[in-house]
């Protein structure tokens, strides 16, 4: 059975930073991209970066470009989402999620999805 956890949540001021984990169990990352999703309006899940190491990608969305980077790490088994330049409106719950193929932004693709972390960004 797949699960997905996520941690490194927390509370900061704008501007600060914050790196987030995503460990799945039940499958290798290096063979089924995770994708990082947080809630947008309309109740859908704002896609705001994946990657494949399978296929070699990684997919930022426009609004996280320059300030997220996603990695990860084969011997740990873990996806990090290192955030820099936080700003107050990206305080939300933060959920990975996993797929069979690369599927970037789009949830309907991802099968697997974690619990989810809380960032709060705030002064």
């Amino acid at each position: 059975q797949v699960q997905l956890v996520e941690s490194g949540g927390g509370s900061v001021q704008p501007g600060g930073s914050l790196r987030l984990s995503c460990a799945p169990s039940g499958l290798t990352f290096h063979y089924y991209p995770i994708g990082w999703f947080r809630p947008a309006p309309g109740n859908e899940r704002e896609g705001i970066s994946c990657i494949s190491a399978r296929e070699d990608m990684t997919y930022y969305a426009d609004s996280v470009k320059g300030r997220f980077t996603i990695s990860g790490d084969n011997a740990e088994n873990t996806v990090y989402l290192q955030m820099h330049s936080l700003k107050t409106e990206e305080t939300a719950d933060y959920y990975c999620a996993a797929s069979k193929d690369y599927a970037g932004s789009d949830p309907r693709r991802y099968g697997s999805w974690g619990q989810g972390t809380q960032v709060t960004v705030s002064s």
